[in-house]
C-alpha cells in the first residue's frame, strides 16, 4: 500500500505541473489571438493603403501625360509665335523701306523764302474724329508712318 500511495502522490504532483503549464499556455494563446486580430486589422489597412497608392499613381500618370501634351502644344505655339514675330518684323522692314523709297521719289514742295524757318516745322493736321483708326493694327501703322517722317 505504501507503494500505491507514493505513486498517487507522484501522479498528483505531475497533474499539478500539467495544470499550471496548461494555464500558462492558455494565457499565451489568448494574447496570440488578440495579436492575430490586430494583425488582421493591420493587414486590411495595409491592403487599403496599397489600393489608394495604386490609384494615386494611376492619377499621377494621367496628369503627367496631360501635362506633357499641354507642354507639347505650348512648345508648338511658341514656335509658331516666334515664326510670326520674325515674319512680322521682316514685313515691317519692307514696309519701312517702301515708305522711305516713296518719300525719296516724292517731289519736295518748295517753300517761299519770305516765310520764317519756324513755320517749316508745321505739325500735320490731326485726323477728324470719324476718320480715326478703329483697330490697334491701324493705330500702330499710323504711329510707324509718323515716326518714319
Amino acid at each position: 500500500m505504501a507503494f500505491a500511495l507514493v505513486l498517487d502522490i507522484l501522479v498528483a504532483g505531475l497533474l499539478i505541473v500539467t495544470i499550471s503549464y496548461a494555464v500558462t499556455l492558455n494565457r499565451r494563446l489568448r494574447v496570440m489571438r488578440q495579436d492575430k486580430s490586430e494583425l488582421e486589422k493591420l493587414a486590411a489597412k495595409f491592403a487599403e493603403s496599397t489600393i489608394r497608392a495604386e490609384e494615386s499613381i494611376a492619377r499621377l500618370r494621367r496628369t503627367a501625360d496631360e501635362l506633357k501634351s499641354h507642354t507639347d502644344k505650348a512648345q508648338n505655339l511658341r514656335e509658331d509665335l516666334a515664326f510670326l514675330i520674325d515674319r512680322g518684323g521682316s514685313m515691317a522692314d519692307r514696309l519701312e523701306d517702301g515708305v522711305r523709297s516713296a518719300r525719296k521719289k516724292m517731289p519736295q514742295p518748295e517753300m517761299p523764302a519770305s516765310e520764317p524757318p519756324a513755320r517749316e516745322k508745321k505739325a500735320p493736321p490731326r485726323p477728324k474724329a470719324e476718320s480715326r483708326p478703329q483697330t490697334d493694327a491701324e493705330r500702330e501703322l499710323i504711329r510707324a508712318l509718323r515716326s518714319a517722317r
